[in-house]
């Protein structure tokens, strides 16, 4: 078995503040490790820096290496541990600039950076593209694979470096709230259809227009989420402690709604016995002891008979006071069933949170896997060969 601890960062970067976010990295370094014994840490995409900076992009970008990758190569060298984040980067020519990942090595030795190669948005107006999918080694890692954010939208990516030998997929990213479903479903998507790991760091709050969302999260071979930071977990309790709440409310109307016929039918037996024996006086056939309960019971059914109103008209005060109860109880909890049933709730979903999940894989499951379903292997059919050209 070849076991590895993989965690992931769920961070928020001070827009433009290269030092404070670098303090923060390296304070949730310190944290994971003394904790629990960690192999690789993986941060967000421009985690240094923010992502909506434009112009100023060519003020904060550095050269690999350069101060923040030997920062971050001493945390590694201190603590031990393999780091990848998100950064921008320049070549020798100070007007090409980079969206960049990087991989550095537990003894703080540079193993290698990516280039991002699908630029989106605004990203086209700061960035250079990329131009190479490279996968490196790293020890006791295997091949590690690296890509940024929108990368992870085309399959190409994932595919090339699996066909390159990788066996865990780091996906830095900075994924928008709007659409974290298409985060989630493509994490799991690389992971399944290339047999491999996958690593997903997205970052969370806000920059100038934009809002993040999280979600970040480890996925094995077959697509299964092994550790992850959800953002909705706290919205799921709530929602779960209004249904208990609502089946509470329910059992105390049924109860409610039970001692009110007993109550009735009680009161309907005591006026058909008192019937009873007032046609029994009447007719003289009464014993004393039936007339001893008669007179019992008239008194009974006296206490329980309406009062009169002014009008004549009779109303007992249990019944005025227990149906207005009743229907007073009966329409919040069924505006309440409705909005439960539609799915909707009156709490507003929780913000996601910073934070980091971590996991224990066995990267021997990636071999296993692509050879029992030969997912790399019966991947290049006849039909491929007129794409290929095409291309």
């Amino acid at each position: 078995m070849r076991e590895i601890t993989v965690a992931t960062v769920q961070m928020k970067p001070e827009l433009g503040s290269t030092e404070n976010n670098l303090v923060k990295m390296s304070d949730f370094i310190s944290t994971i490790t003394s904790q629990q014994k960690v192999d690789l840490i993986v941060f967000p995409e421009l985690i240094t820096s923010g992502y909506e900076l434009g112009v100023q992009f060519t003020e904060l970008a550095q050269r690999v290496p350069g101060p923040a990758v030997n920062l971050m190569a001493q945390r590694a060298a201190d603590t031990g541990v393999y780091i990848a984040f998100g950064l921008a980067t320049k070549e020798k020519v100070e007007s090409i600039l980079y969206n960049s990942a990087v991989l550095i090595g537990p003894e703080g030795e540079l193993l290698g950076h990516y280039n991002k190669l699908h630029l989106r948005g605004e990203e086209r107006m700061a960035f250079r593209e990329g131009f190479k999918i490279p996968v490196f080694d790293a020890g006791e890692l295997g091949k590690v694979g690296l890509m940024l954010g929108w990368d992870l939208a085309y399959p190409e990516v994932a595919r090339a470096q699996a066909l390159e030998g990788a066996e865990l997929i780091c996906c830095l990213a900075n994924w928008e709230s709007s659409a974290i479903d298409e985060w989630k479903t493509y994490v799991r998507a690389r992971a399944y259809e290339n047999s491999l790991f996958v690593a997903g760091a997205n970052r969370v709050g806000e920059d100038v227009t934009m809002k993040f969302g999280g979600e970040s999260m480890i996925v094995s071979p077959r697509g299964r989420i092994l550790a992850a930071l959800e953002t909705d977990a706290e919205l799921r309790k709530e929602i779960q402690r209004e249904q208990d709440e609502m089946r509470r409310e329910i059992a105390a109307l049924k109860e409610s709604k039970a001692s009110l016929e007993a109550a009735a039918e009680a009161r309907r037996e005591a006026e058909k016995k008192a019937k009873e024996a007032e046609a029994a006086k009447k007719d003289g056939v009464i014993l004393k002891e039936e007339g001893d309960k008669a007179e019992k019971s008239e008194k009974h059914t006296e206490a329980q008979k309406p009062e009169a109103n002014a009008d004549g008209k009779g109303e007992t005060a249990e019944k005025k006071a227990d149906t207005p109860k009743v229907l007073a109880m009966d329409k919040p909890h069924r505006e309440h069933s409705e909005s439960v049933r539609k799915g909707g709730t009156d709490k507003k979903a929780p913000e996601p949170a910073e934070g980091y999940c971590v996991a224990r894989i066995d990267l021997d499951e990636v071999r296993r896997y692509r050879e029992e379903y030969q997912t790399l292997q019966t991947r290049q059919p006849t039909a491929y060969k007129v794409i290929v050209r095409r291309y």
